[in-house]
């Protein structure tokens, strides 16, 4: 992976995180816990995507790709720490 794709991947999963964090409301991980949370929620979004046969082009739908796996994470991070 070439740094400038590096960056802009960073990029959209911490603006991803950020997201999911301000719609998932409840316990909260902390900014920098769903920003770390976004970053890895992008890589769960794609894989998640992928298994759908779902592709998503151009900044937006790499964006609602993140956002969408940093959702899930945040959502199955909560239910373990509930347990």
């Amino acid at each position: 992976m070439a740094i400038p794709s590096l960056i802009w991947f960073l990029c959209i999963g911490l603006a991803a995180g950020w997201l999911a964090g301000q719609i998932m409301r409840g316990g909260g991980l902390g900014l920098l816990g769903d920003l770390i949370v976004g970053v890895i929620g992008s890589l769960l979004g794609g894989w998640l995507f992928g298994m759908l046969g779902i592709s998503a082009w151009g900044l937006f739908g790499q964006l609602v790709t993140a956002f969408v796996g940093a959702v899930v994470l945040l959502w199955l991070l909560r239910q373990i720490k509930k347990a």
